[in-house]
């Protein structure tokens, strides 16, 4: 079938170099219907290979058919399908747990199968609802900015094509085209507070208030937003650096500072450092500032931030990875890569019983020339290690095992960069 509009401006979002081949996420609703086949429809004269995957959470008895009815679908269209499976029900909030689980899930089936994009099927609704949660939250300029149509995850790119379309919309382009789709019961469940903010969309509409005027103001948030980042990242610029993962600021100057741009460099900081879906609070951030300002040091969200000097250093906590641990060439703590001096990733040679946790205290008594670096001890406390039982076999940052160096991971070498996406 040749593309329509729709197909062809959910298409346009790939342009001007779509990837050879992309992963779809579907879950047989109306709005992975809608994409699934507007993205077979654009993939044949766009030349991209497409992959489908259904994460079944198992929280409703129909979800495996509904699984079943999207491998059926994909079929007819000529993909592949992969059902993912999700059985862990930690305690707390049930739905932002499998939330984490369906991305975690996702990127990993495209890593298997080679894919580094995954399309999902979040539309101007899902965007409209989004910024009246977040309002209920008392969210700033980030929050409102709403859904970003593109963002990197668990080591995969998401993509969010449908952003421009209405769920009605999606909804009458099956019709259309006789295609079915199914209706997922919870979104209707009051329980849940993104049920509550699609009822409450409806009463404001006469008020004016819809999802095309709410999404037209989460575009300027945006736009607020990435000039704000803009001004941080210059302010970090002046008055700051990175050294081993740290980041290095000159604490007079971050305090000359207005206070939400104070607050924005130690937020991403924290974040570039522990990495993590949210950053501290305000009130938290707040916090931290009074005691650094009052004691000189404060910890936040697994990170330990100390002043020495005339200088404010933001560090890994070592307790927050105490217990991380890693295979050779995978990457450690979110963020680092023990690589072989060759550039090789994994180790040198056997690895077999090996494997990457924090230096600690007792490894750090096997490093006797670890000040040498120059790096301060929390610094080199919660840096990874090689480990082969209770022996360290290498500890780059602590000047231990010259085959070996530690560097960071793609997405968290550049605080700079950080700061302008985050």
């Amino acid at each position: 079938m040749a593309p329509d509009a729709l197909t062809r401006q959910a298409g346009a979002h790939f342009d001007p170099d779509p990837p050879a081949r992309l992963g779809i996420a579907v879950s047989g609703g109306g709005d992975s219907m809608a994409l699934l086949h507007m993205l077979s429809d654009w993939a044949g004269e766009a030349g991209v290979r497409l992959s489908v995957a259904t994460v079944d959470h198992g929280l409703r008895a129909e979800s495996a058919e509904e699984a079943t009815g999207v491998a059926r679908a994909a079929a007819r269209l000529g993909h592949d399908h992969t059902t993912l499976t999700w059985r862990e029900r930690p305690p707390g909030n049930l739905q932002d747990a499998a939330r984490r689980a369906r991305y975690a899930l996702l990127a990993d089936w495209a890593r298997q199968r080679g894919l580094s994009d995954i399309a999902l099927g979040h539309t101007r609704d899902d965007l409209a609802e989004t910024l009246l949660m977040r309002l209920s939250r008392k969210a700033g300029v980030d929050g409102l900015a709403g859904m970003a149509p593109e963002f990197d995850r668990d080591g995969a790119r998401f993509h969010r094509p449908l952003l421009f379309a209405g769920r009605a919309d999606l909804r009458q382009w099956l019709r259309d085209r006789g295609v079915d789709w199914v209706d997922d019961p919870s979104n209707d469940d009051p329980a849940y507070l993104r049920s509550r903010a699609r009822h409450a969309l409806r009463d404001l509409s006469p008020l004016g208030i819809d999802a095309a005027g709410l999404a037209q103001t989460a575009r300027h948030m945006a736009e607020a937003r990435d000039t704000l980042r803009a001004v941080t990242a210059e302010i970090f610029g002046a008055i700051g650096r990175t050294e081993a993962g740290d980041v290095i600021l000159d604490f007079a100057g971050l305090a000359r500072t207005p206070d939400g741009i104070q607050r924005r460099v130690l937020r991403g900081a924290i974040g570039w450092i522990a990495g993590g879906d949210y950053g501290p609070r305000e009130t938290a951030l707040d916090h931290a500032r009074a005691a650094l300002a009052g004691q000189g040091a404060a910890t936040l969200g697994g990170v330990l931030m100390r002043i020495r000097g005339d200088e404010l250093r933001l560090t890994r906590e070592y307790a927050a990875v105490a217990g991380c641990t890693a295979t050779p060439g995978a990457i450690w703590d979110g963020r680092w890569l023990l690589r072989a001096s060759d550039g090789a990733p994994g180790g040198v040679g056997d690895t077999t019983g090996m494997a990457i946790r924090a230096l600690g205290p007792a490894g750090l008594r096997q490093c006797p020339t670890w000040r040498a670096a120059g790096i301060p001890r929390e610094t080199v406390l919660a840096a990874p290690a090689v480990w082969c039982e209770n022996v360290v076999i290498a500890a780059p940052l602590a000047g231990l095992g010259t085959a070996w160096r530690a560097v960071l991971a793609k997405n968290r070498d550049d605080f700079t960069a950080y700061l302008l996406s985050h």
